[in-house]
């Protein structure tokens, strides 16, 4: 019940999307919310309660009888599970507190059902994992959808079908067909699903671990050529017979994937199985039958874990009041939430034009984060344009996303990526962009932009989403948390100029503003 307590009311640092201190409600939330990918994960729900039910309903092979069961192993896994999601709120990971809900339970199991609990119910439980929202796999499920994309546009070129391809987006070059998939970690939640059953055919195939690795590895693959087979199908039929035949095969198609992949690892685990050796598995276990647990040593794990749990809520009490203190490394607005707005005009040569901030970002973005940009235009020839963009986090960090994720999802194709410095000293990631289309002509034409970007934290600059995270979670640890900006710096590459003119020209406009787009500390 004390774990219940802890996880339901102090279980979530992060509420910019989901309002709500309850794990479960966040993790359970995800899986109806078809925006999250993570709909499988009721599924997994249920593989995890069957398969341990299996392992309890097996009959035990009677090995040396315990007459008390040791109590430590419960009490480090519940221990842990709250060390675990301290961290996990402190750095505002909800994923890393999921985790530690699942070591606590494990830990519960194994306290109260002793080692025969403990042993079936530990794969089961360590399954849930691919129960957890999409995103702790985003950057994989992102590259392998950018790889499936990528291998379609060649195998449709080869069979004679002229496509054209920007970001994840698929399209005929007279506009009959399009495939759109801007949502850029669409593809996650097969490698999610596939991966899940992968590691469960697996875990009752082969019996030695590390054929149970080759399988579960062989889902990566799988995946892949199962999103290569149904993207293809989808432009197949949508080139020969319409747009209409497309968007049926994209609703009906996903099977496609699953019998893959279901096929690959049940011929792979079987394969593995025949060419295996040693007694079977139920020869090599012993299970301790009759378990006993002293009353003494249950009332001393009450009291320590009680006293953890105390303890834990105290810290994180400590921790949610440090969302009004965070400080940010740029100038304020009057308001104390927006960044201070960027100028009208930068010399004699710019004039900035104001760039609305949309109704979707607003709806998507908590409502505590802060926003200034401009579309800086020059006097002296209207097509030179650079757009100029911060965005403030507020309480927690998912104010701000990792720009290549939004760039892809929004039709754009990053065809490089480099660092470099605007002023003397402030690094930023530098993108080169490029959108496809088919001119009147019927040639190809590509639209070229330079995209740069940094995060602008309490006490420096970083380039990277991984750099950012990293500090994030330092600073919270230290008491010291950052409110995150999020400066974009971008312009098109005009048809009569080279790239190296348009980063001067995102040096010109940026250069006078970097007072208050870097740390107040370094200026």
């Amino acid at each position: 019940m004390i774990g219940f307590v802890v996880f339901q009311f102090w279980g979530n640092a992060v509420r910019g999307y989901i309002d709500t201190p309850s794990v479960f409600w966040w993790w359970g939330w995800q899986w109806f919310n078809q925006e999250s990918e993570a709909q499988h994960g009721l599924l997994v729900l249920a593989l995890t309660g069957w398969l341990a039910w299996r392992n309890l309903s097996k009959p035990e092979v009677r090995g040396q009888q315990s007459a008390v069961t040791p109590i430590w192993p419960g009490i480090a896994a519940m221990l842990g599970g709250f060390a675990l999601h301290l961290l996990g709120f402190a750095v505002q990971q909800t994923r890393i507190s999921i985790v530690a809900l699942m070591v606590f339970a494990w830990g519960v199991l194994r306290l109260g059902g002793g080692v025969r609990w403990g042993r079936a119910t530990a794969f089961p439980i360590a399954l849930l994992v691919f129960s957890i929202p999409v995103g702790v796999l985003d950057s994989v499920g992102f590259h392998l959808r950018l790889g499936v994309i990528a291998t379609t546009e060649v195998i449709a070129r080869a069979a004679g079908i002229e496509v054209l391809r920007n970001g994840t987006q698929l399209f005929s070059p007279d506009g009959s067909y399009q495939y759109d998939v801007a949502a850029a970690c669409s593809g996650v939640r097969s490698l999610m699903a596939m991966l899940a059953l992968a590691a469960l055919v697996g875990y009752l195939g082969p019996r030695a671990w590390w054929r149970r690795g080759v399988v579960f590895l062989l889902a990566f693959p799988l995946t892949f050529i199962g999103n290569v087979v149904r993207i293809a199908g989808i432009v197949f039929a949508g080139e020969w017979l319409g747009q209409s035949a497309g968007e049926f095969v994209h609703d009906w198609a996903g099977f496609v994937v699953f019998l893959i992949v279901l096929v690959g690892v049940q011929m792979a685990s079987g394969w593995i199985e025949e060419r295996g050796s040693g007694p079977a598995k139920a020869d090599q276990e012993r299970h301790h039958n009759g378990d006993i647990l002293a009353g003494r040593s249950l009332r001393i794990a009450w009291v320590v874990v009680t006293l953890s749990a105390f303890g834990t809520i105290s810290l994180i009490e400590r921790l949610e009041n440090l969302g009004s203190s965070a400080t940010p490394g740029i100038p304020l607005a009057v308001d104390g939430l927006n960044p201070a707005p960027l100028p009208q005009f930068i010399g004699t040569d710019w004039i900035g034009q104001e760039a609305e901030v949309t109704a979707v970002e607003r709806e998507m973005l908590p409502e505590d984060t802060g926003y200034a940009r401009r579309l800086y235009v020059s006097l002296d020839d209207r097509r030179e344009q650079v757009f100029v963009s911060v965005v403030l986090s507020g309480r927690d960090r998912t104010s701000i996303h990792r720009p290549e994720l939004c760039l892809v999802g929004q039709g754009w194709s990053i065809v490089g990526r480099s660092e470099t410095v605007f002023g003397e000293d402030v690094p930023a990631a530098l993108l080169r962009l490029e959108r496809e289309w088919m001119t009147d002509s019927g040639h190809r034409a590509r639209v070229p932009a330079l995209f740069a970007y940094w995060f602008v934290g309490r006490d420096g600059v970083v380039t990277t989403t991984a750099s950012r995270l990293w500090r994030t979670a330092l600073n919270r640890l230290r008491l010291q948390p950052d409110r995150w900006a999020y400066v974009v710096v971008q312009a098109a590459v005009l048809p009569d100029e080279t790239e190296q003119d348009a980063r001067s020209r995102m040096e010109r406009v940026a250069q006078p503003l970097l007072g208050q787009l870097s740390p107040r500390g370094s200026d």
